[in-house]
């Protein structure tokens, strides 16, 4: 299904580091370029290695306001009273905060060019989708929200309708807060109920305000919803969203952190799941858009047992060559995370048994999740055009 794809990738990525015992250690982007490498996954003629430079002022403040760049560019000199949302145990300062921040926010513009230009059909910036900082607040772990950026500048360069579809546990709320009011961008997040995890926003009665009411589309979920609930709520709202609004170009915001041994949230998600939702993603990126497809990572905390796996599937998918769950796990990735000496035990073969069939969304079906889907169909689907009550849409 893939033509060309571009996988944008820089080791700088691993700089941004926010100290050893923080959840978002970069030895997960690490182990997952090497299980990547392990399985030749990045070796197919179709893929092209892209190294990002960084974002300059011009393209961050596409999303963020200059006085809040000042404060990411002073924070690691000047660290008491930064304010901003910055050195706060969520979003500590380290070392060229900026820079790396910078760096990551290019590699997600990078790779929407590639896309938008026509010279891969597909692009990834697994780096990216750092989707919960705000116009001039660090969130979440996020300093540059590159998703939003990456948008921005694709609605700059021409384009006139872009979807982006953020499958992380957590709400995407730094991304619908940066279009909340704008027609040419659908924002689609499915995600555990704001009712149970951070940042307590995602309703689904937040649809959008002004000209762009009914783009903006929440799907929250009941803590514990598995692969055979979540695939079916996300069939019963994402496609049709999509498909109604036509977009020229799909982004999709891909965070792992929907796996069952997440640290940080309660969803029950496999990696043969997971797995599951990036083909979805994928065939509907071809169905609504002729392919074009900008993927972005985000939020995963299982550091060895889920983001390697599950972001190596995403990669192989994006490529078009997908990963058999039963593949073992090469021996030479295995050595190297015991030599990082982590907690968890290195898996050791690329999926996890399970089952991820799951049937169509039924309207008199009455369970917590068929009830979340309903309220979503209800609050979205007539600003779309499309029937609440009919399955077929």
């Amino acid at each position: 299904m893939s033509d060309s794809v571009a996988v944008v990738w820089d080791e700088g990525y691993l700089d941004y580091d926010m100290g050893p015992e923080h959840p978002l250690h970069p030895v997960r982007l690490d182990l997952t370029m090497r299980l990547a490498r392990s399985l030749g996954v990045l070796d197919h003629p179709n893929v092209t290695m892209v190294v990002p430079e960084q974002a300059d002022d011009d393209l961050l403040t596409l999303v963020h306001d200059p006085a809040y760049l000042r404060a990411v560019r002073r924070a690691p000199e000047h660290p008491w009273g930064a304010g901003f949302g910055l050195g706060t145990p969520d979003n500590p300062i380290f070392p060229s905060m900026h820079e790396i921040s910078a760096l990551i926010a290019g590699g997600s513009v990078a790779a929407a060019a590639r896309v938008w230009e026509g010279r891969s059909q597909h692009a990834v910036n697994i780096g990216g989708g750092l989707h919960h900082a705000m116009k001039a607040q660090a969130s979440g772990f996020c300093v540059y929200n590159d998703a939003s950026i990456a948008i921005a500048w694709l609605l700059a360069q021409g384009a006139e309708r872009i979807a982006y579809v953020d499958v992380d546990v957590h709400h995407g709320d730094g991304v619908q807060a940066a279009f909340y009011d704008d027609p040419r961008v659908l924002t689609v997040s499915v995600h555990e109920s704001p009712l149970t995890l951070f940042p307590g926003t995602g309703f689904a009665a937040e649809t959008g305000q002004g000209d762009a009411v009914g783009a903006a589309v929440n799907l929250p979920l009941p803590a514990g919803t598995g692969d055979e609930g979540w695939l079916r709520a996300f069939h019963a709202v994402v496609p049709s969203a999509v498909r109604a609004f036509r977009p020229q170009l799909l982004v999709t915001q891909c965070g792992c952190d929907t796996h069952r041994d997440d640290p940080l949230a309660n969803l029950q998600l496999s990696v043969d799941g997971q797995r599951t939702a990036f083909a979805a993603l994928h065939a509907l990126a071809h169905e609504v858009c002729d392919g074009r497809w900008l993927v972005l990572g985000g939020g995963g905390y299982g550091l060895v047992r889920c983001v390697p796996r599950s972001w190596t599937h995403l990669l192989a998918e994006t490529i078009g060559q997908p990963v058999d769950p039963a593949t073992p796990i090469p021996e030479e990735w295995t050595a190297y995370v015991r030599t990082r000496r982590l907690r968890a035990s290195p898996p050791t073969t690329m999926g996890e048994g399970a089952d991820p069939t799951w049937q169509p969304w039924q309207p008199d079906r009455a369970d917590p999740v068929d009830t979340a889907i309903v309220a979503t169909r209800r609050a979205s689907f007539p600003l779309l055009g499309l029937d609440p009550h009919d399955p077929r849409d």
